[in-house]
């Protein structure tokens, strides 16, 4: 079974109350996304790989680490998942971006799928998935098979808030991915938002209705 992370940072926990709050307008509301997701990344690429290579310093030779081992990809959910791209480039600028563009029926609330476009070499990298809302778990879902379909092995889902039912979700279907967040909220309503949730992010993020 994959694991779930919350994480519990002060600095990420403060931001994420601000991020919540119905007052806060479209472009704080972007920066305050941007923000919790570096210091998301921060936290997840504690256990990259290091190596020890040989540099020379403005007063001697000396040897020093850097990262090594499977290069990152970054794959946001069109479109909310676009507001957490630039926290993990902030700190990833080498990481390669795919897109998927998925939306939800309002009917079937089942996720269908209008775009796909991923690194060429996604079977060797280690792959965030953006979307700052894990709800009822189909999107995820369907972005994590249509990644595997197409050679993806290494998945890790990022989401700025959970709702118990969509953690759940993807344990049954991929039990391989491990769920990083930073706010595990109570539950789904009727109409399958998050309670107490942020709203529709994409909406918030980008100033729509």
């Amino acid at each position: 079974m994959s694991k779930v992370v919350v994480m519990d940072h002060p600095l990420i926990q403060h931001k994420l109350t601000m991020l919540r709050d119905k007052n806060t307008g479209s472009k704080d509301f972007r920066d305050l996304t941007k923000e919790i997701t570096m210091l998301m990344a921060y936290e997840m690429t504690r256990n990259l790989n290091l190596m020890e290579i040989e540099i020379e310093t403005p007063i001697c030779k000396a040897k020093s680490k850097v990262i090594t081992g499977k290069k990152l990809g970054i794959v946001p959910i069109l479109r909310a998942g676009m507001g957490m791209v630039d926290g993990v480039l902030q700190l990833i600028p080498a990481a390669k971006v795919g897109h998927i563009g998925l939306y939800r029926d309002p009917e079937t609330l089942e996720p269908v799928e209008y775009y796909c476009k991923l690194p060429t070499d996604v079977e060797e990298r280690e792959l965030f998935l953006l979307d700052p809302m894990l709800a009822t778990g189909g999107s995820a879902n369907a972005a994590i098979q249509f990644i595997k379909d197409r050679g993806g092995v290494n998945i890790r889902l990022v989401a700025i808030i959970a709702a118990p039912e969509g953690v759940e979700a993807i344990h049954k279907l991929h039990p391989d991915v491990d769920i990083y967040v930073a706010g595990m909220d109570e539950k789904l309503n009727e109409k399958a938002y998050i309670v107490p949730g942020l709203g529709d992010a994409g909406d918030r993020l980008f100033g729509t209705k």
